[in-house]
């Protein structure tokens, strides 16, 4: 039976281990309001952009030259990049587990295809190092995320699938849905998916359709990418706002446990003392 220095010693252990996640959990609920804000005011963004390009698809569609743009062209998937976005840090409960396993099935579902790795964040760059796979790029210390760190991971991927180095490009990330709820979401960027116009609408553009589908491309897959990066930051503070508030929680109840334990542990202690000092007298008389 430990002692209690000991059982004070453990309590006083998981307090302070309390105090811990329950600042971790504040933190993470500030920098999850903001990368939530950020997440929302995106979403339009991105979805006027598809319509946009939904558009300008469905106006450019006769010409046979759209066939024959790069970041459309569809070839044998022999050789796949697989971009996956983790967290630097841990302590996010399933946050980072979940997408490693799901980068691992995809590997094994696209055999014999070779999947190469963009790796976005610490947990799925040091996870991947270990293992025999191709590694193309790694990126860390992207907490923060700017448009411009976006923009150039898309365009070394569009430099790569047009120049026939890879054959197909896809994202893996968790999607934001709510505090509670995060979504492994894998999506194809390239080849670029038009997006199909619901009704035909009769536009007059400025500029022929054909040299606006060539810009509006690579924006389109610059936004998919910065897009992935807000979601997964949202997410992953969420997760993290998640499991420290159920640490705080568990570190509650394991402190309710060890000082009911401990006062029966003392009441015990009691008891054996006041035994002794009435056996001692007993046996004096």
């Amino acid at each position: 039976m430990p002692s209690l220095i000991d059982i004070r010693r453990r309590i006083r252990s998981v307090r302070n281990t309390q105090q811990i996640t329950k600042a971790m959990k504040m933190v993470s609920a500030a920098k999850l309001r903001r990368a939530q804000d950020r997440v929302i005011a995106s979403r339009p963004y991105g979805a006027a952009l598809r319509a946009l390009l939904a558009d300008v698809a469905a106006a450019a569609g006769a010409d046979e030259r759209v066939a024959a743009h790069p970041l459309l062209a569809r070839r044998p998937e022999q050789r796949v990049q697989l971009v996956l976005i983790t967290s630097d840090k841990g302590l996010a409960g399933a946050f980072n587990s979940n997408l490693i396993k799901a980068a691992l099935r995809f590997a094994a579902e696209h055999k014999p295809a070779e999947t190469e790795f963009v790796l976005i964040g610490r947990k799925g760059r040091d996870f991947f190092r270990k293992r025999a796979v191709p590694i193309s790029a790694e990126h860390v210390g992207m907490a923060k995320v700017q448009y411009e760190d976006a923009a150039a991971i898309a365009q070394k991927l569009m430099e790569r699938f047009g120049g026939d180095e890879i054959d197909a490009v896809f994202v893996l990330y968790n999607e934001f849905k709510s505090v509670m709820a995060q979504k492994v979401t894998l999506a194809q960027i390239l080849p670029a998916e038009l997006p199909q116009q619901a009704e035909a609408v009769d536009f007059i553009f400025e500029q022929p359709p054909l040299e606006m589908l060539e810009n509006l491309l690579p924006r389109y897959v610059e936004n998919e990418i910065y897009r992935a990066l807000l979601e997964s930051a949202a997410a992953e503070h969420a997760a993290r706002m998640t499991a420290m508030e159920a640490a705080t929680s568990n570190a509650s109840e394991m402190i309710d446990n060890l000082t009911l334990y401990m006062n029966r542990v003392r009441q015990a202690s009691i008891t054996k003392e006041i035994i002794e000092v009435v056996s001692g007298a007993a046996a004096a008389e």
